[in-house]
């Protein structure tokens, strides 16, 4: 399979996918489940992905210097840290992680 088929293939997928999300009723949507679901998903995927890209490594679990910069900013939010504070200490400790060692 060529590049481009697989662009095409991809395109055709969104807008079906964004097809169906016009064609389903609005009172499906304003179901108290639907809406629950639709405002905790996005942070669950969130949350997945940015755990597989910390502490995975192919197919291994890794906790290396990614592992102390996430914990980092978890206890820099913890302690209601501004967004920048919180990104600069998880850069920080990273950076200090690796340059131990090595």
């Amino acid at each position: 399979m060529t590049i481009w088929i697989a662009i095409a293939l991809t395109f055709v997928g969104c807008y079906l996918v964004k097809l169906a999300g016009l064609l389903v009723p609005a009172g499906a949507l304003e179901r108290p489940l639907v809406r629950r679901l639709a405002a905790l998903l996005p942070v669950a995927l969130l949350a997945a992905l940015t755990a597989q890209q910390a502490f995975g490594d192919g197919r291994e679990l890794v906790l290396d210097a990614k592992a102390a910069g996430l914990a980092a900013a978890a206890v820099a939010l913890l302690l209601r840290a501004p967004f920048l504070v919180v990104i600069a200490a998880a850069v920080a400790v990273t950076a200090g992680v690796r340059a131990l060692t090595g």
